[in-house]
């Protein structure tokens, strides 16, 4: 290989985002000299970058080489594999390809970052729609999942065909769609598989799924249990089948549909735009559905992950048009996305505490797993037959797991890889090559920057040790101030005793020490930091402002 890991007569795979997380899906596949991008998705903020919303995979290897990348192609419409694109896609420079579904949800994102003239987006046509990029001929093939128009891809290269999954579960009853059949998916396999990239999500899980056909079930039997009450359901905003299968349940079971949350209202409205939605009725709005009788609605609201600035946060601290009371129903269509737990328990306790009853997936067959599980896994292994398999899209225990169980189920070769790690495919035997510079980045405020740069170190330390300032004035005088230190009833104490500690530091100065602002600053911030350490145990940060002019004693 070249030092510039330009691909040559070789097919390579580089996942630089989801190979060792769950989000942030990036992946590259090399051949020829070109490189391919399927998805190009974000992760939202998380606690170790406070002041954060937004996480995204670090693209530095990609963008260098951005005259080898020919194409982003995207297999569905998550966050996790599109979230990334209206600010990256622009600078990258290469068409873009998505089913309708899809595309529309990206032009929107496009328009609102006012980018949508300068960024190439062609649109898919059709299930099984073909498409060739330099040496890989892509064929878009629909597999059930919790959003509408979920696709795998399957990749022809000179060196053999490459299934990369996407986001995928096997669902007899989905609602939404009409996914590649056992037969098309055997007769894939009887052809010949190099490599399966596959979707890691629920290794762990021996049960399968299940069907959305089977939540239906579930939620008209809830639903009729709580007759006279307001019920509210809270799902992931993208599950167009869920949309749709609620509004059947509201339909059965004599409410109307009222929904809460602008994500929502975006879904429904691109939903049916392309051709999906046909039977959702037209929603109440919120007066109305507050002056119906309880047993008459069903709300559907954002915020089932614990967000707090979405529609069920607001209801449940009171503070939206639509209220629930003590007997009133929630009903959290959806999983626990790891990390969210705190958020989700502090919005259970506010609903608890004022005597509304809460049903999870838990106690009732109300939600299932867009991503599959063992039985699912080991009949898709079964059906394509290939000669590797790559895990991807999860944590590392996520994917080790399912290398553990392809090996078990007979496939030849396992890849364990994380993000960064270059992979061989072919020729002669799959293995990594190489470790390229990868990490992360996130939007603080309204610039992308290192996840672990000196802004958002500098936050964590100021979130945990406080801040203290130290001016010092001409003639002499000094002022302390502390932020965020535990001293209170002591804090003028403090104060006095870190302006005598500064003061003796100054007076110790000799020479041209005593002229060197330098110096001056060293002194005094350890003076005054000390002083904080032993009043309050605290190593805070601490800034010294000098005078415009050399200071001297």
């Amino acid at each position: 290989m070249k030092k510039d890991f330009t691909p040559e007569d070789e097919l390579l795979f580089l996942a630089l985002g989801g190979s060792g997380e769950i989000g942030m899906n990036v992946n590259l596949y090399g051949c020829q000299g070109q490189w391919l991008m399927v998805d190009l998705g974000m992760s939202f903020g998380a606690q170790e970058y406070p002041g954060t919303e937004l996480m995204f995979a670090d693209l530095q290897f990609i963008e260098e080489r951005t005259k080898h990348l020919i194409a982003i192609v995207l297999t569905h419409a998550h966050e996790d594999h599109i979230g990334a694109i209206p600010y990256f896609a622009k600078d990258l420079g290469v068409p873009m390809y998505a089913t309708p579904f899809t595309a529309d949800l990206i032009m929107r994102k496009l328009e609102e970052a006012g980018i949508s003239k300068g960024v190439e987006l062609n649109i898919i046509e059709e299930d099984h729609g073909m498409i060739q990029l330099g040496p890989f001929e892509i064929t878009y093939l629909p597999l059930a999942h919790s959003i509408a128009e979920g696709n795998a891809l399957l990749i022809d290269t000179p060196h053999g065909r490459i299934f990369h999954t996407g986001d995928w579960k096997l669902d007899e009853e989905p609602i939404i769609g009409e996914p590649t059949t056992e037969e098309e998916l055997r007769e894939i396999g009887d052809e010949g598989v190099l490599a399966l990239v596959c979707d890691s999500t629920n290794a762990f899980n021996m049960e399968a799924s299940g069907s959305e056909g089977g939540v239906f079930r579930g939620l008209l039997d809830e639903v009729r249990k709580h007759k006279g009450r307001r019920v509210l359901v809270t799902t992931f905003a993208s599950n167009v089948a869920r949309l749709q299968t609620l509004a059947e349940v509201a339909e059965e079971t004599g409410r109307r549909l009222c929904v809460a949350g602008r994500s929502l209202d975006r879904i429904i409205e691109v939903a049916r735009d392309n051709g999906y939605l046909g039977r959702f009725p037209e929603a109440v709005d919120f007066d109305t559905a507050m002056k119906l009788p309880r047993g008459e609605v069903m709300i559907v609201a954002t915020g089932g992950q614990g967000e707090p600035r979405a529609a069920l946060a607001r209801i449940a601290d009171d503070s939206h048009q639509l209220s629930l009371v003590e007997g009133d129903v929630v009903l959290f269509s959806s999983r626990v996305i790891p990390g969210n737990d705190l958020a989700i328990a502090r919005i259970q306790n506010q609903l608890a505490h004022r005597g509304v009853v809460m049903v999870t997936d838990r106690q009732s067959h109300i939600h299932v797993s867009g991503h599959p599980g063992r039985p699912e896994l080991e009949a898709l292994y079964g059906w394509l037959r290939p000669d590797i398999l790559v895990p991807v899209h999860g944590e590392v225990r996520h994917m080790m797991e399912q290398g553990r169980l392809g090996k078990a189920c007979g496939i030849p070769g396992i890849v364990n890889q994380k993000n960064g790690d270059i992979v061989r495919l072919a020729p002669g035997k799959p293995g990594k090559l190489a470790e390229v510079p990868n990490g992360r980045l996130v939007l603080d405020g309204d610039i992308i920057v290192p996840a672990n740069g000196e802004a958002i170190t500098m936050r964590r330390r100021l979130a945990r040790d406080g801040l203290l300032l130290v001016v010092l004035e001409q003639g002499g005088g000094v002022q302390v101030e502390g932020v965020g230190l535990p001293l209170e009833e002591d804090y003028d104490d403090f104060v006095a005793e870190a302006v005598a500690d500064v003061k003796r530091a100054l007076s110790a100065l000799r020479g041209a020490q005593a002229r060197d602002r330098t110096a001056i600053t060293e002194a005094a911030r350890l003076a005054a930091r000390r002083a904080a350490q032993r009043w309050s145990g605290k190593k805070p940060q601490t800034r010294v402002i000098l005078p415009l002019e050399a200071s001297s004693k």
